[in-house]
């Protein structure tokens, strides 16, 4: 009995978080896999190219060049409010970087909320409500961090800038 909860208790922490085990395909036709950020905290950012919010991928650019020795950050097209993300993957990738010179990864158009909601989304937010934060995905933008472990830390309004202080302590 001993020998098998040791061998369980081992296979759990030898296996690390399940953020590892996701993979989402990129708009730049590569897989985006999540296993290769161990040992860097991680920002996943909801997004979309038609909202108020859209400056935020110059802070966010900005952002992981600073720190992209410590921080991944991997943006989400999602369509979810107001329609905001109608374009294709092409035309994603081509806004992205024409617009914002984005160079962090980005992955393909998923769903952030109901039915269809994409797994790691799904993963993130049962995680947040483990921390108490109850429906966090409210608007294009949120943003989940995640530590060097693949733990959640926390999660950031849509309306918290990138560069915000309250992002910014979690680096420094």
């Amino acid at each position: 009995m001993k020998t098998l909860l040791l061998t369980f208790l081992l296979s759990v922490t030898l296996a690390g978080s399940p953020i590892y085990d996701f993979k989402a395909p990129g708009l730049d036709g590569k897989t985006i896999d999540f296993s290769a950020f161990k040992g860097k905290k991680i920002l996943i950012v909801n997004t979309a190219s038609k909202c108020g919010l859209t400056p935020q991928y110059d802070e966010l650019e900005k952002l992981y060049e600073e720190h992209k020795d410590k921080l991944v950050i991997v943006g989400f097209p999602a369509n979810n409010f107001a329609q905001q993300e109608p374009g294709t993957n092409q035309e994603i990738a081509e806004f992205c970087k024409k617009n914002y010179g984005v160079t962090f990864p980005v992955a393909e158009k998923v769903s952030v909320k109901g039915d269809d909601i994409a797994p790691i989304f799904k993963y993130l937010v049962d995680e947040a409500a483990k921390k108490g934060i109850k429906d966090p995905i409210t608007w294009n933008f949120t943003k989940f961090l995640v530590d060097e472990k693949g733990e959640l830390i926390t999660v950031f309004s849509p309306k918290t800038k990138p560069l915000s202080e309250e992002v910014l302590k979690y680096l420094n």
